[in-house]
């Protein structure tokens, strides 16, 4: 287990993941197959070509879910109960294929919960892609999730 209990968690800490992606055409495709979304912006390089971004441009909840996926070993691994919410999503920049993102997550809120046995955390994940010479921002969000406490670990770790 690699993440954070609770207590390990301070409200204004950044988190530097070092895990990167380099986003494949391939990996757009399957997203998009496997939830049926068949936006031709996603898919399409003719219908793309003509668009705002001139080529085909990665599905945003993909760049999404990837980044809470490079962010759970540092995070949420093995000291999650459950994932509360996804707030404030934004995609001020598309990500393309071939483009290499980078993430970090800052502490902004934390609590204990009513009963004291675990704790609510949020933090505000920003998205990079980091092949780009001003490495734009791609996606940003908010992500609260109910973390366990040290002592009541069901574990024992």
């Amino acid at each position: 287990m690699t993440g954070r209990y609770y207590e390990g968690f301070e409200v204004g800490e950044t988190i530097e993941h070092a895990t990167r992606r380099t986003v494949s055409e391939a990996d757009n495709q399957e997203f998009c197959d496997m939830t049926m979304n068949q936006q031709p912006l996603h898919l399409d390089a003719a219908f793309a070509s003509e668009t705002q971004f001139g080529e085909r441009i990665v599905n945003g909840l993909y760049t999404m879910s990837l980044a809470v996926g490079i962010t759970i070993p540092e995070t949420t691994d093995g000291t999650i109960v459950a994932n509360l919410s996804y707030d404030d999503v934004e995609h001020p920049a598309p990500v393309f294929h071939g483009d290499t993102i980078r993430v970090q997550s800052t502490v902004t809120d934390k609590r204990e919960t009513s009963d004291g046995e675990r704790g609510v955390v949020t933090m505000r994940v920003e998205v990079f892609a980091v092949n780009r010479e001003d490495e734009p921002l791609v996606c940003e969000f908010e992500r609260t999730v109910l973390s366990l406490k040290r002592a009541h670990d069901a574990t024992g770790d």
